[in-house]
């Protein structure tokens, strides 16, 4: 064993590493500069920086409030809720008695946004089947994760009360980092990128917070006294500070005055500011319009720009949760009848016109029947005759369907 691993063993973290290549809690123990600008990247200083709080917030946060369903798989290839499934309530509602789906979800993809090796979650059996899911805070409890079995060994280092233990892997859900060594992270392996940020961040607000840039200079000629400087300026305040401001400045012959505006080194701050928001939304594959960062080279609609967010962001990590959790969650002999999905339709609800649209499309295509269509998109309840299959546009639907049927049971009910 070698010293690096004997002094890690010494201290509980049980890991693979080696000086070739020493894991990033190695480098902060000793005080080591882990970027070339000078900033100690972890997982919670990065959090501090803006575009990479907001490009983690924009993912995790679309993960926690999509809805997370059980669906029985049926022998004509579609598909229903299984809401009679022990998973169906334990993943929509509540995965445990404190936490409810939706938090769970968001907490456990930040983890793996942030975290080396991802983000973690014990389940809970009863005889067997899962019974709660815990999410493993890495504050609180730090996991590393041995690869060198092939299979994957999750172990809980030890701190100053409880010893290391191991988790059975079949008792973890594992949504793991899209890092290429995950050992690091996506914060380990885009450090440079996102301490360029944090030491700009820094920067400007260290400049702005010492006042170091003056208006502009008034300039007197002459030896002067310190009580003639201070009359001076407060003479020049006076005549053009607050609602005086904008007017035309006359100023004696012995004096000048220089305004101050940003240089070219200030402008190209500003550009390198941009770039380095840039380089996150690059780092999580997030839009450059998620970070609040406008790109005047994209006048597209705002239902691209969301799609585009969808598609090339949000559906990787969907597939990451859905597969991790028909693996832990569903026996082998469950998972060819049911399967865990995200029901995306949840982004149409903020657009209401956008969501009728659609289920009137469906319901005259025959893909929903009315009372469908009424739960799905607004939530209320059945009506006599809305279970029927047919295209209320058509004349047939309205001679003898669905529209007639409700008019003659409520003439009924009147007679």
């Amino acid at each position: 064993m070698s010293i690096a691993s004997r002094f890690k063993s010494l201290l509980g973290f049980e890991t693979k590493a080696s000086l070739a290549e020493p894991d990033d809690f190695l480098l902060s123990l000793f005080g080591a500069a882990q970027t070339i600008a000078g900033a100690n990247v972890t997982p919670a200083s990065a959090m501090s920086c803006a575009p990479v709080a907001c490009a983690v917030r924009s993912i995790s946060e679309a993960v926690g409030q999509l809805p997370l369903r059980v669906y029985k798989r049926l022998p004509d290839g579609g598909k229903e809720p299984a809401t009679d499934h022990p998973l169906y309530s334990l993943l929509g509602d509540a995965p445990n008695a404190w936490t409810p789906a939706s938090v769970f979800r968001s907490q456990v993809t930040a983890d793996a946004l942030l975290q080396p090796y991802g983000g973690f979650a014990q389940i809970v059996r009863v005889d067997g089947k899962p019974y709660e899911l815990i999410r493993l805070d890495p504050q609180l409890s730090a996991i590393v994760v041995d690869y060198s079995n092939f299979e994957p060994a999750y172990a809980i280092k030890a701190d100053g009360k409880n010893p290391a233990r191991e988790i059975p892997a079949a008792d973890i859900i594992h949504i793991h980092s899209p890092a290429y060594r995950p050992t690091r992270g996506l914060v380990g392996e885009g450090r440079e990128a996102i301490a360029l940020c944090m030491v700009l961040e820094q920067h400007a607000a260290r400049l702005f917070g010492n006042g170091a840039r003056p208006s502009g200079v008034l300039s007197l000629k002459g030896n002067l006294t310190t009580d003639a400087l201070k009359n001076a300026k407060l003479a020049w305040q006076a005549a053009h500070g607050g609602t005086n401001s904008g007017g035309t400045a006359v100023v004696p012959a012995d004096a000048s005055f220089q305004a101050l505006t940003f240089s070219s080194v200030d402008a190209q701050f500003l550009e390198l500011r941009k770039f380095a928001i840039a380089e996150i939304a690059r780092l999580f594959r997030v839009p450059l319009h998620m970070l609040m960062e406008a790109d005047r080279a994209m006048p597209r609609s705002i239902e691209a720009l969301g799609q585009e967010f969808v598609t090339m962001t949000l559906l990787p990590w969907l597939k990451r949760w859905e597969q991790a959790l028909e693996l832990k969650l569903l026996a082998k002999e469950e998972r060819g009848q049911f399967c865990i999905e995200f029901n995306l339709d949840a982004f149409a609800r903020a657009d209401l016109l956008a969501r009728a649209q659609a289920l009137s499309v469906a319901v005259a295509a025959r893909i929903l029947n009315p009372n469908e269509a009424r739960s799905i998109g607004f939530g209320l309840p059945a009506y006599t005759g809305g279970d029927k299959f047919e295209n209320p546009n058509t004349s047939s639907a309205h001679a003898g369907g669905a529209l007639n049927a409700g008019t003659d049971n409520s003439n009924q009910e009147a007679a």
